[in-house]
C-alpha cells in the first residue's frame, strides 16, 4: 500500500490528505494547527459565503479524520531518503514513518527540509512543475511553500488537491480522476 506523508494541516495539506485518504491510501498528516488560516476570514472560497478560517480548519480536520487521515501534532525535525524511492520522516514526539511520497505544505519550516532533500529554493520558494511535483522524485510542495507570493485558501486547497491526484495517478498507473456523483434517486 502506499504511504503518503503530509507536513503541514493548512488548506493546502489537508486537501491532499482528503483526496488520499478518501481513495484509502494510508495518509499521515503532521502539523500543529498553527496555520495562517486561524488569522483569515473566507470572502472568496467558492462555496463558502461567509467562514472565519478557525472553523473551516476545524472543519476540515474532522473531514479529514472522517475518511482515515491519521493527523499527528508533531514538528518535523527531518526527512531523508532511504536506499529504495522512499522517504523516513522524523518528528520532534521521536517518530520515525517511513512513506513513498512527501507532500510539504507548511511554510518557511518546509523549505528548509525541501533543501535537505537536495531541492532547489528559488528566492523565498520551491520550484515546482504543473503537478506541484519537485525536482526531488516523490517530493511535492504545495500552497505557501510553492507560492508564498500569492498563498490564498482556495488555490493552496487546490494544489493540494493536484498533487494527490498526481500520486494517485502513479499508483493506479494511468490517470485517475476523483468525480464525487450524486446518489441516484
Amino acid at each position: 500500500m502506499t504511504r503518503v506523508v503530509i507536513v503541514g494541516d493548512g488548506p493546502a495539506g489537508l486537501s491532499a490528505a482528503l483526496f488520499l485518504a478518501k481513495n484509502d491510501v494510508d495518509t499521515v498528516v503532521f502539523g500543529q494547527d498553527e496555520t495562517a488560516m486561524h488569522h483569515a476570514h473566507l470572502y472568496n472560497y467558492l462555496g463558502i459565503e461567509d467562514l472565519g478560517g478557525t472553523e473551516f480548519q476545524q472543519i476540515a480536520r474532522r473531514q479529514v479524520e472522517a475518511l482515515g487521515a491519521d493527523l499527528r501534532d508533531a514538528e518535523v525535525t527531518g526527512i531523508t531518503r532511504t536506499e529504495g524511492e522512499g522517504f523516513i520522516v522524523t518528528t520532534t514526539e521521536d517518530d520515525r514513518v517511513t512513506a513513498d511520497h512527501v507532500i510539504l505544505a507548511g511554510g518557511k519550516a518546509a523549505q528548509s527540509l525541501a533543501a535537505s532533500l537536495g531541492a532547489e529554493k528559488d528566492g523565498g520558494h520551491v520550484p515546482v512543475d504543473t503537478e506541484n511535483r519537485t525536482e526531488v522524485e516523490g517530493l511535492y510542495a504545495v500552497g505557501r511553500v510553492a507560492r508564498p507570493e500569492r498563498s490564498q485558501a482556495i488555490i493552496s486547497a487546490g494544489a493540494g488537491a493536484v498533487a494527490a491526484l498526481d500520486i494517485l495517478s502513479k499508483a493506479a498507473g494511468k490517470d485517475v480522476h476523483d468525480w464525487d456523483t450524486p446518489p441516484e434517486d
